[in-house]
């Protein structure tokens, strides 16, 4: 697979750039991308702007596999369910075809190795589990690693808990809040990979009317190359100095943009969520 600091375009749903509820926090992502003359895309023909979903997952430079895409957490929004098939199709992009369900957000890669919830299994309850993990370790041509779905998260997704700072190391939601038995398989998946990790502050925002939102959660950043755009917060009880301070240390080479996306982040999802990111050959600016 290729790696989120090897890829140089970024894709969005055209919803971000065409609602008035999120151009103003859209403009701002822009604005940054331009700086840094990073190319990005717009995707047609969708239904909501968690784009990194419903996209294929990228294997190499000129294969993509199109899992499908029936979250059940959609299941009574279906008005919300993109056809990944007919985004392909009119956005002039190919991909091979799988019968698993499964979101992109629930796939967090290195290039030998991918990390992903047992929400897998809920998902795909038709498949024997050792048949489907080999089966997507042949497709994604990797090493399939799992950490416990939380049962009360809508998505179940592993984006929302960590990502690879390289390929011996993870960056993680802090451990000392989570359940026990979230720990405790993310300490055997630690064990039986030889990874190490760090781990990266959070915290729990409460907002009566968004009960999903996403804010306080720092390890959903957009890396796309050099570049970082990292949520910063700015609310009450926020970690946003030591998440800042974490995310350099980590990451010293790279150029760290921090943003605030709450706009965003209220209905569940943030910059990795946003955004579909891949390896072209001769990328443009946008389009």
């Amino acid at each position: 697979m290729i790696s989120d600091k090897d890829k140089n375009t970024v894709y969005f749903s055209d919803i971000l750039r065409t609602s008035s509820e999120f151009r103003a926090t859209f403009e701002r992502i822009q604005s940054l991308l331009d700086k840094y003359q990073v190319s990005y895309r717009f995707l047609s023909n969708t239904k909501d702007i968690w784009c990194r979903d419903y996209m294929p997952i990228q294997i190499s430079e000129d294969k993509f596999i199109q899992f499908r895409y029936e979250p059940s957490y959609l299941e009574d929004d279906l008005d919300l369910q993109s056809n990944p098939q007919d985004i392909l199709k009119n956005n002039g992009l190919t991909a091979e075809i799988s019968s698993i369900n499964l979101d992109g957000g629930n796939v967090v890669n290195w290039t030998d190795k991918a990390i992903l919830t047992t929400r897998i299994f809920k998902e795909n309850p038709n498949w024997n589990q050792s048949e489907l993990i080999s089966e997507l370790e042949r497709l994604l041509n990797v090493q399939v690693l799992l950490i416990p779905d939380i049962t009360n998260d809508m998505t179940g997704h592993s984006d929302g808990h960590l990502r690879f700072i390289n390929s011996n190391t993870v960056l993680v939601n802090e451990l000392q809040n989570e359940f026990d038995y979230w720990k405790k398989g993310f300490d055997k998946m630690i064990k039986n990979s030889g990874l190490t990790f760090v781990e990266m502050p959070w915290f729990e925002h409460l907002d009566k009317k968004h009960k999903h939102t996403a804010v306080g959660c720092y390890v959903n950043y957009l890396e796309i190359g050099d570049l970082i755009l990292f949520p910063v917060f700015e609310v009450s009880g926020n970690k946003d100095e030591q998440a800042l301070n974490i995310i350099h240390s980590v990451f010293p080479e790279r150029i760290i943009e921090p943003i605030n996306i709450n706009e965003i982040g209220k209905y569940g999802g943030l910059l990795n969520c946003t955004t579909w990111t891949i390896k072209q050959y001769a990328p443009q600016h946008s389009v």
